[in-house]
């Protein structure tokens, strides 16, 4: 792929590319922590967009979308949203770096490559952080990799009109080889943590459903949150997230919550202690707890936060008694996309073909599968 965005660009533009690597990213535990200030354990994976790109002496962006085999052309100095819904991720990016105070030259680029759309891997932080990093390169404007995160996720924001976390952009320009990334969203401070999948994979299960419901629960669970936030904040006034949140504070005022709200902010907290209890089992190599914990991860996505799914649910239950996987959950915002399964490199094949047929006779859906590997995040190829 790298090699075919290159020729691409050399064909396109006659000239010699920088070419950046952007990878996807998972999330092996913390799943809607990260806008309630809590914590996630996300990994840059090897399903990546690849990026060529150098100045072309113009005020002009000129932009070729490999897998889509679509071009388009924008002025730099009157950056604004475009009717091209690809070009927004790269616009706002543009526009995030000028905002800055940045000059952005004309610049060509061609960018393509192998995270699938849809299924939860973070194809638009890997397209917004590759792009930043580049042209940070490219012009040599000194930027801090964690400035570039930000303004990836204020390009969302503002271009593309997902009001995402920051875990998605952090993880694909922060990820390191080997290793997941304890991140705090409250005050960015993160640690790596050595993940040993020597004789491990990561297998993503790709349900191929998408439940409508997945936008409009989001925001209502968001607003669950925030209402038993402020409940507590009543009591407690230094709570002013569900990460200053403790069971014992929420068993003491339980009488008080609408039972739904209780069970959501219940969920927040214990899913921040499973993140911390999967670190300490990483610390100790002790990767059977750390499965544990994404079990247990699951059960409370599917209990008490309620953002799962059957087809979900089923591809859990039916990992769960295999001796050759050690941990298997839904990963996203829910109601449909991939559950995340560290599984036996020896019975990968087993697993994958076993798990096809049992989702394809209960559903009638053939299920996709992706075998993924934990690289280093953004980068020069």
């Amino acid at each position: 792929m790298r090699e075919e965005i290159k020729n691409t660009f050399r064909s396109r533009f006659q000239q010699e590319p920088v070419v950046v690597r952007s990878p996807g990213r998972v999330n092996l535990i913390g799943e809607h922590t990260d806008y309630n200030e809590g914590f996630v354990l996300p990994a840059a994976i090897n399903k990546e967009v690849y990026f060529a790109l150098a100045p072309n002496h113009t005020t002009a962006m000129r932009a070729y979308a490999y897998n889509l085999q679509q071009e388009a052309k924008f002025d730099l100095d009157h950056v604004k949203p475009s009717d091209i819904g690809w070009a927004n991720y790269l616009l706002g990016v543009v526009a995030q770096l000028q905002q800055a105070g940045h000059q952005v030259k004309g610049f060509d680029v061609v960018f393509g490559g192998d995270i699938p759309i849809g299924a939860g891997l973070s194809s638009s932080a890997a397209v917004e952080c590759g792009l930043a990093f580049a042209l940070n390169h490219v012009f040599d404007l000194g930027i801090p990799k964690l400035d570039l995160v930000k303004m990836a996720q204020l390009a969302e924001h503002t271009y593309a009109g997902v009001k995402c976390g920051i875990m998605d952009q952090f993880a694909s320009m922060f990820g390191k080889e080997s290793h997941v990334v304890k991140l705090d969203c409250r005050s960015l401070d993160y640690t790596y943590y050595h993940l040993g999948m020597a004789d491990y994979r990561i297998v993503l299960l790709d349900t191929q459903v998408k439940h409508n419901l997945a936008s409009s629960e989001y925001n209502t669970r968001r607003q669950e949150c925030e209402t038993g936030v402020a409940l507590l904040h009543a009591h407690y006034p230094q709570v002013n997230s569900l990460r200053e949140t403790t069971m014992p504070m929420l068993e003491r005022h339980k009488a008080e919550f609408d039972p739904v709200v209780w069970k959501r902010c219940a969920y927040v907290v214990q899913e921040n202690a499973r993140v911390e209890k999967a670190c300490q089992a990483l610390e100790r190599d002790d990767m059977q707890t750390f499965g544990q914990m994404m079990y247990a991860s699951h059960e409370g996505l599917q209990h008490d936060y309620e953002v799962s799914c059957p087809e979900l649910d089923f591809l859990v239950e039916q990992a769960r008694p295999q001796e050759a996987v050690l941990g298997a959950r839904m990963m996203g915002g829910g109601f449909g996309g991939c559950t995340i399964n560290l599984v036996k490199l020896e019975a990968l094949d087993a697993f994958t073909q076993q798990m096809q047929v049992a989702y394809q006779q209960r559903f009638g859906i053939e299920l996709k599968t992706y075998v993924a590997e934990i690289v280093d995040g953004s980068s020069l190829a």
